[in-house]
């Protein structure tokens, strides 16, 4: 396969400019990033905000669990639906109405009233953000060659770690001056804007005119899909128990469920960890929370340079890819060690480590396209996204119920913590070989 892709840089060489490939695909890996990046912002300035609406609306932890934990109900259940609108339309049309469609919920949470209406709304987010991964998938799965495909899911999921890594503080500041429903109107209006910028630049590669041919044959020559809607599989009902025949997709599902929910401590119940556990203000809360996700940022671009590198170098799919993961879910069970320690630099340090740990294993994405049947990428994307979030519904109840009974995250540490470890041994023991698979 390398030796078709040396070919074609080959034929290039001496002639014109313009018989070179281009670089399309990284304008568009650049799109990908900045609407990630809006993504997370949108689903995570919850917890930022919720110091604040828990007293307004009278929340106890169980509660404030609840409401963390809805946006993920209406997630998981879209998956599937939107991976076979995804099969069928393609991520243009799909993510371009998720961008406009989330942002207005997050500017409607700013109006809530109550509980009540502030659930409803974070359902509304989550219907709205399903296609958001899947799409991401597909779109790296068209655009980049196999050498350069864990590489750029790990751009743009290190994204997901831009918002609240680098925005925290500032974030934090807004809160204190105009309170928290300005968090809302300011992140839902960011991401109107930008939805318009994706219906004016977004073309799959067969449409693109940045790209020219030499690039979509080079990507083509090393397993990209090089346009969409082809061959798309028709789906039916049984194809969903034809995938879960095969371990891979069991092992996969597993795996991020395990991935995803120290992803979620972080995303909903970190700042209030920190404040009511730790004892910290909130601008101290504002500069320690954004920490770990300034480690996730890095961890997730170390992953997927360690697994694209190994493919240069000879190594098996198998190793490059899964060994990242792995690598990943054993570190980030460090986190437990968190309850023996009283100094909080100390403790933000070894959150810090999980955290960069929890984003290595994220590299997991760019299993999906080795592993989906052909015209059914983004059905196995949706499976794979609903399994992680699955872990968002259920990881901030858990959380919510045992502070709320104990008093304390001491458990709750411990159960983000053993998940982690499930994750890594079915990565090791259930996923088996990595292939394609036949429905």
């Amino acid at each position: 396969m390398l030796d078709k892709i040396q070919d074609i840089e080959r034929e290039t060489d001496g002639i014109t400019d313009l018989s070179r490939p281009t670089h399309a695909r990284y304008y568009i890996l650049g799109l990908l990033a900045v609407a990630v990046t809006i993504n997370y912002l949108d689903r995570a300035v919850v917890g930022i905000a919720a110091s604040a609406f828990k007293s307004d609306f009278h929340l106890d932890a169980a509660m404030l669990g609840v409401v963390f934990s809805a946006f993920s109900w209406s997630y998981f259940v879209a998956q599937v639906p939107v991976g076979i609108m995804l099969d069928r339309f393609g991520p243009r049309i799909m993510y371009g109405l998720a961008l406009s469609v989330w942002s207005l919920f997050t500017l409607l949470q700013s109006l809530a009233g109550g509980v009540g209406w502030l659930i409803g709304f974070r359902l509304g987010l989550g219907f709205a953000e399903a296609p958001c991964f899947p799409a991401n998938s597909n779109v790296v799965g068209m655009w980049f060659p196999r050498r350069e495909r864990a590489r750029a899911i790990g751009i743009y999921t290190a994204a997901e770690y831009i918002g609240l890594g680098f925005l925290s503080p500032p974030l934090f500041w807004v809160l204190g001056h105009f309170g928290w429903r300005a968090l809302f109107v300011l992140t839902g209006t960011v991401g109107l804007v930008f939805s318009l910028v994706w219906w004016r630049f977004y073309q799959d590669p067969a449409h693109s005119r940045r790209a020219n041919q030499a690039e979509r044959d080079l990507i083509a020559a090393d397993g990209g899909i090089a346009t969409h809607g082809k061959d798309p599989v028709k789906f039916e009902w049984n194809h969903i128990a034809a995938l879960f025949r095969h371990r891979q997709i069991w092992g996969l599902c597993i795996g991020q469920f395990s991935v995803y929910s120290t992803f979620v401590f972080f995303l909903t119940w970190f700042p209030t960890y920190l404040a009511k556990a730790r004892h910290m203000g909130w601008i101290r809360v504002g500069f320690f929370a954004s920490l770990p996700y300034i480690a996730g940022f890095f961890g997730i671009l170390f992953a997927g340079w360690w697994s694209d590198h190994m493919i240069k170098r000879g190594y098996s799919l198998n190793l490059a890819r899964k060994l990242p993961v792995i690598t990943g879910l054993l570190l980030a069970s460090i986190i437990v060690a968190a309850n023996y320690v009283e100094n909080n630099a100390v403790v933000v340090g070894i959150l810090s480590v999980a955290f960069f740990a929890q984003a290595m294993s994220s590299s997991g994405w760019s299993v999906i396209s080795e592993v989906a049947p052909s015209g059914a990428l983004g059905l196995v994307g949706g499976l794979f996204s609903a399994s992680a979030n699955l872990s968002g519904i259920v990881t901030p109840l858990v959380i919510g119920l045992i502070v709320q009974v104990t008093g304390s995250f001491v458990g709750a540490l411990s159960f983000v913590g053993i998940v982690a470890g499930i994750g890594a041994f079915s990565w090791i023991f259930v996923i088996g070989d990595i292939r394609r698979v036949e429905i």
